[in-house]
């Protein structure tokens, strides 16, 4: 197998997996729309004007404050131990990238005066270190974001232990 049998292999690959890409991506679409279509329900008829359920807590609200101040979100939903948490993993990223970013251009100093092999590959390495821990901050940042979100919409998430047989009471129902 030559350079070009392995280029033309290449692009048929990729055409291949963009194509069954775009399949999947279209099955999952139609699974959630046939799941939202059913999900309606008129309960107008069944509930009192009285009974309307009203959240307690904005999840878009706690988002946003997340997304202003990491851990705010947070605090907002009452979990005021998730932000010290959240503080403490973004400090340690935040160090990990400076670190790394000061030994690169140290490396990159001795790299332009010397010019030696191993002062590249080590200058290479950690700008790809650096790199990552950007990579992992935008990822906590997202998932403080995220956790915000699931937090504000779960705090009326009620579990009460039925009466009589001390077992706890899910109220969640699932209709097909």
């Amino acid at each position: 197998m030559n350079w070009k049998d392995s280029l033309n292999f290449l692009k048929l690959l990729t055409k291949i997996i963009v194509k069954s890409f775009r399949e999947i991506l279209w099955l999952i679409l139609i699974f959630v729309f046939t799941i939202s279509l059913y999900s309606q329900q008129d309960t107008s008829l069944t509930e009192e004007p009285d009974s309307v359920f009203i959240m307690q807590k904005s999840p878009w609200f706690a988002v946003l404050q997340s997304a202003v101040v990491p851990g705010l979100g947070q605090i907002y939903n009452e979990s005021y131990i998730k932000a010290p948490i959240i503080w403490g993993g973004i400090a340690l990223l935040v160090y990990g990238w400076s670190y790394n970013h000061e030994l690169y251009w140290d490396n990159k100093k001795l790299y332009l005066q010397t010019e030696n092999e191993n002062y590249r590959r080590i200058r290479d390495f950690y700008r790809d270190q650096r790199d990552l821990f950007t990579i992992y901050m935008g990822l906590v940042y997202l998932l403080n974001l995220v956790d915000a979100y699931v937090d504000a919409h779960l705090f009326d998430f009620n579990v009460e232990e039925d009466f009589f047989t001390k077992i706890p009471m899910f109220n969640m129902k699932l209709k097909f």
